[in-house]
């Protein structure tokens, strides 16, 4: 049998980053994934300033700001009107801390560059959980495919959208499809693009946009509602075709090019999942010393850029609480680490649920509709008046990692 301190279920962005965070306040964590290498499903993803603060505390930023493009401001152009509508990104500062879009797989990479070599296990499935009582609390026994049982004091579910730890372990139900759909790619421009800002158009029941990662990439979405053919969704050149000729062909021509510059590997087509946020306010989502992060703990729509800005601020809360026990007591104990998973999920979870539903109203109502009050609600009520307050969700300071002296042993 081994023995872990911490072992983390999942080497996506949120695993990688909870690890750093651990290993930044003097804990290691095991990592086991089953795929056999990184797995960067998606070739891009948003970093909002939430983000990028969340980042500069696992001490990783530093390693993105001369890669990426910073973007300071949207346009929301409303496709039957012509309107435009500027917002702002006004809380820059000196940290980086505006949109960037980044490569899923950069990402992945710079998070695992800060880990020792031996700390992700890949190719390895498990097949249980248990839990055992040890010192008034509980331990976490982890059954491996391969005869393997691993003993930790914590076990942390990072394993995503369909987490087997979330389901089996704290009993969340299941997300839930939303009825709505996103298309995402990354359009390639050798000879360089031009663009500098991020667009995006809005119409009855479909919203898309592009934003640039640097001077010769951008990265495009389009989500709707309407029904997509199964088919062809697993086809990239179809998807593409689909897009054009039929999803954007009332949206600008600049769009469209986008579109047709495509590189074919990064197309992707899901539906868009979630978790009720009262699952999560008044459901389980640490039970001893088990908890989850990331999309394990709250999978949410896309449409305000949240799902790895707050996986990140997950780890950074997680390894302060960690790391707040191991500056002021000299062991690691269960009943210690279950605490101290306690209060992580205290304060995640009104965070997360407020995220859940913020971004699932704010697509709903940007979707719009044929008739004139969901025209209203979307052009007058939520543009004009409420866009700007939604958005403050992005300017939030998850905080440093404390100061730790010591390792743990």
């Amino acid at each position: 049998m081994e023995e872990e301190d911490v072992v983390i279920v999942g080497a996506g962005i949120a695993g990688l980053a909870t690890a750093v965070a651990l290993k930044r306040v003097g804990i290691r964590a095991l990592v086991i994934e089953k795929s056999g290498g990184l797995r960067a499903a998606g070739a891009t993803l948003s970093l909002y300033p939430n983000g990028w603060l969340a980042l500069d505390a696992l001490g990783v930023a530093h390693k993105f700001i001369n890669l990426y493009a910073p973007c300071r401001r949207t346009y929301i152009t409303n496709v039957d009107t012509g309107t435009t509508q500027e917002v702002s990104f006004t809380r820059a500062d000196r940290s980086g801390a505006v949109l960037r879009v980044v490569h899923r797989k950069t990402l992945l990479e710079a998070l695992a560059e800060e880990l020792p070599i031996d700390t992700i296990r890949f190719s390895s499935k498990l097949t249980s959980i248990r839990t055992q009582g040890q010192e008034g609390s509980s331990i976490a026994l982890i059954d491996m495919e391969d005869g393997t049982t691993i003993r930790a004091k914590a076990l942390i579910g990072c394993d995503g959208v369909n987490s087997v730890v979330a389901a089996r372990c704290l009993g969340l139900t299941a997300p839930i499809n939303s009825g709505r759909w996103a298309v995402r790619g990354l359009a390639k421009f050798p000879q360089g693009h031009g663009y500098h800002d991020f667009q995006q158009f809005v119409t009855d029941g479909k919203r898309a946009g592009f934003v640039p990662l640097n001077d010769e990439e951008l990265y495009w979405f389009l989500t709707g509602r309407v029904t997509w053919t199964g088919n062809m969704a697993r086809d990239p050149k179809l998807i593409q075709k689909e897009v054009i000729e039929n999803f954007a062909k009332d949206l600008p021509q600049s769009y469209t090019r986008i579109v047709l510059h495509s590189d074919l590997s990064t197309l992707t087509w899901a539906p868009l999942m979630y978790r009720y946020p009262w699952d999560i306010i008044f459901g389980t989502i640490c039970k001893g010393n088990i908890t989850v992060a990331g999309d394990a703990m709250h999978p949410m729509t896309p449409d305000l850029g949240q799902n790895e800005c707050a996986a990140l601020e997950d780890a950074v809360v997680l390894g302060q609480q960690i790391g707040e026990l191991i500056a002021s007591k000299a062991s690691l104990g269960p009943p210690e680490v279950a605490q101290a998973l306690a209060k992580y999920a205290q304060k995640r979870k009104w965070r997360a649920a407020g995220l859940i539903a913020s971004s699932f109203v704010s697509g709903w109502v940007q979707l719009g509709g044929p008739g004139w009050l969901m025209k209203f609600l979307r052009d007058v009520v939520f543009y004009r008046m409420l866009y700007n307050r939604v958005l403050d969700v992005i300017n939030y300071d998850c905080g440093k990692l404390p100061c730790v002296s010591h390792a743990v042993d």
